[in-house]
């Protein structure tokens, strides 16, 4: 089992991998490309969470901290390569690339350094940095400029806000219905990016808009039931 934990850790690291190949991607100038690895990274780190805790890998390596090594490639895929995406995609007003980006990471940075992040029940306190997800829209929706800006600016701010964001895996209230829609979510996004013009199919936009709209409910109306205080 030790060999087991040591090899999650290294499926946890692989995620850099598919960071760098981001990175790459980015630099050629394919944004779909891009994203697509950091999908790999989003899986990735879906899934390395539930294999630790079932190998008991804290344990078994407790000279590893296993948070910090996902925590240093969170940032990476979650923060710092769609803050890129931005600036060498011009996803926001011309003159705007570096403010916005440079506003995503250091916003962030309280993400990763709030030790109250989480609440007793595995909600995150504020926007928990999703910037991955944020640049997945602006993409592959092709949204304009000014409203990018201006969502980019309201989630920095609503990263300190009092709100609840629910993980998917990890909050039991609803869980089931939860992965469901969280299956559905991820297989869509992977649709979009393969599956030319996909954007113009009515089903799929249909069956995305409902598991977006099913997380967007689902948090609110935690955020509006439990008090995030005692939490």
């Amino acid at each position: 089992m030790k060999l087991v934990a040591f090899l999650i850790h290294g499926f946890t690291a692989s995620g850099m991998i598919a960071v760098l190949l981001s990175l790459d991607a980015i630099w050629q100038g394919d944004a779909k490309l891009a994203m697509l690895w950091l999908w790999a990274a989003l899986l990735i780190d879906g899934l390395d969470g539930p294999l630790a805790r079932w190998a008991k890998v804290s344990e078994r390596l407790p000279h590893i901290d296993g948070a910090i090594l996902d925590h240093v490639i969170d940032y990476m895929s979650y923060c710092v390569l769609p803050a890129v995406m931005i600036y060498r995609f011009g996803l926001v007003p011309e003159g705007f690339e570096l403010p916005v980006a440079g506003l995503i990471l250091v916003a962030s940075l309280y993400v990763f350094a709030n030790r109250d992040l989480k609440t007793a029940e595995n909600d995150f306190r504020g926007f928990p940095a999703l910037w991955n997800i944020v640049v997945f829209y602006l993409i592959v929706f092709d949204t304009p400029d000014i409203f990018n800006a201006v969502l980019c600016g309201f989630l920095s701010l609503m990263i300190f806000a009092p709100i609840l964001v629910v993980h998917p895996f990890r909050v039991v209230a609803l869980r089931p219905y939860t992965i469901f829609a969280s299956i559905v979510w991820l297989s869509l996004s992977l649709a979009y990016l393969l599956v030319p013009n996909l954007t113009q199919n009515l089903m799929a936009n249909l069956g995305f808009a409902i598991a977006s709209l099913y997380f967007a409910v689902l948090c609110l109306w935690r955020s509006l039931r439990l008090p995030l205080g005692k939490l």
